[in-house]
């Protein structure tokens, strides 16, 4: 018999709740997964506390450990009693992101779970979060849960981009309506797909033209738009998805996703990424850009050189 498939839920090293413990749990019990929850501990003033000496400093240490642990038990509990298989860890760690990265590599997960830690700009722009990273370098799908109004999601919109110039994105389009299909077969959801396209981000010049309202006045531009059309019904047809769930709208991909999610009170929005280097990686991907705005929570597929 193949194993049971599980869920790794990060959770905050400050002992307390969030929706994320929920919903993984909700989505471990529909899934028939296990559910590993870890903690990763570091408190800067106890690391370095210099009033005592080091055997002092690691029974502290010790001693936040297993109060920490204790109370990962404590939540664990109800979980267990409603049929979830649940394993609590917890690990003293300063930079928790390579210690996740080898827990994956260790113990294969179906996604990682976490909640959205809510960064503002400034922190964001002088200091990259714990979640960029793991958006950067997660191996497995990533769930960011935020905005929680129902513990199993009803509404899920996968947003797919056929269209891109990147080759990478053939496939994983694919990927991601097979992801946000399962989830929504998983969840008993609902399940729209939406492409944004933007117009506006075609060169002229790639077209012949000299400007771009002499595109756009053109032949050229609907002709532009009816490839899109075509290239977005096929990849929604192959994948099943009926025509009345398949959603093209024009404009800025990060503002008709968000309106779109708020619009109609979408609880999952599935989004996948491709690897960035160089100055692409500091520009960031059109999810980072939208991680902290959108208005639900956000599962993550992964590029496929990450996911193998």
């Amino acid at each position: 018999m193949p194993a049971q498939s599980r869920f790794m839920l990060v959770v905050s090293s400050l002992m307390k709740n969030s929706p994320a413990f929920e919903r993984a749990a909700r989505l471990a019990k529909a899934s028939d997964a296990a559910l590993h929850i870890v903690a990763f501990d570091y408190l800067e003033g106890l690391a370095t506390a210099g009033l005592v000496n080091d055997q002092a400093l690691e029974q502290m240490r010790l001693g936040y450990v297993e109060r920490h642990h204790q109370w990962l038990e404590d939540q664990a509990r109800p979980l267990r009693k409603l049929g979830v298989p649940v394993t609590t860890e917890v690990v003293w760690v300063e930079r928790p992101l390579q210690e996740i990265l080898i827990h994956l590599r260790e113990q294969p997960m179906a996604a990682l779970i976490k909640a959205l830690e809510h960064e503002s700009l400034l922190s964001r722009l002088m200091f990259t979060p714990l979640d960029v990273h793991l958006l950067r370098e997660c191996p497995v799908p990533l769930h960011f849960v935020s905005h929680v109004q129902h513990a199993l999601p009803r509404r899920i919109l996968a947003a797919v981009d056929p269209f891109h110039r990147n080759h990478h994105y053939k496939d994983l389009n694919d990927r991601i309506l097979r992801d946000a299909a399962r989830l929504a077969s998983t969840c008993n959801a609902e399940l729209d797909v939406i492409y944004a396209h933007d117009l506006s981000s075609i060169s002229a010049s790639e077209f012949g033209f000299n400007n771009a309202s002499a595109f756009f006045s053109s032949n050229a531009a609907k002709a532009l738009f009816d490839a899109q059309g075509e290239a977005f019904r096929d990849l929604a047809e192959r994948n099943d998805i009926p025509a009345e769930k398949q959603h093209m709208i024009m404009g800025d991909p990060a503002k008709v996703l968000c309106s779109y999610a708020d619009a109609y009170d979408i609880d999952v929005i599935v989004m996948g990424r491709i690897a960035h280097r160089g100055i692409d990686r500091l520009v960031g991907s059109t999810i980072e850009q939208l991680l902290y705005k959108m208005p639900c929570s956000v599962w993550v597929v992964p590029p496929e050189d990450l996911a193998h």
